[in-house]
């Protein structure tokens, strides 16, 4: 028979960390695919109007986005409460819309420049005077496909 030494006293044994790595990667997958960065700070309102017959954008990338509405709060001591048009991240005006459109197309491929779609996100209370100015500078850029978005009725 063997015999049982009870002299040597033993330790815990140390935490095995091998799978840490694999978790943290796990991790890090999981935020990196569920996690959506805004492109643009939107420095003005506005609500969508309802629409009844809408098509839903396939490409987002070939989507150049034009903002109309009132200016947040932070903004209306500077800018006033009249409606304002946003290119990215400033405000702009409509002789504006000519040089920003030119630079969206030379950013995309060679390509898709030809299916580049513009999207004006426009509040419901804005005039259509903005937007005839708008759409007239678009014209004059060569952007013919106009977007307009809205949410479904319901």
């Amino acid at each position: 028979m063997g015999k049982f030494n009870k002299t040597g006293k033993r330790g815990m044994p140390a935490l095995n960390t091998s799978s840490l790595p694999d978790l943290i990667f796990t991790l890090l997958f999981f935020f990196m695919i569920v996690t959506t960065m805004r492109e643009v700070t939107l420095k003005v309102q506005f609500k969508v109007p309802q629409g009844t017959e809408l098509e839903k954008l396939e490409k987002k990338s070939l989507v150049t986005f034009i903002y109309v509405g009132e200016p947040t709060q932070e903004f209306r001591k500077t800018m006033g409460s009249e409606s304002r048009i946003q290119l990215n991240d400033s405000f702009a005006e409509v002789s504006d819309i000519f040089d920003y459109i030119n630079q969206e197309r030379t950013s995309m491929k060679e390509e898709d420049q030809p299916y580049m779609t513009v999207s004006i996100k426009a509040d419901k209370e804005t005039k259509m005077g903005i937007i005839a100015d708008v759409k007239q500078a678009l014209r004059q850029a060569y952007a013919l496909k106009i977007n307009y978005s809205a949410h479904p009725r319901n």
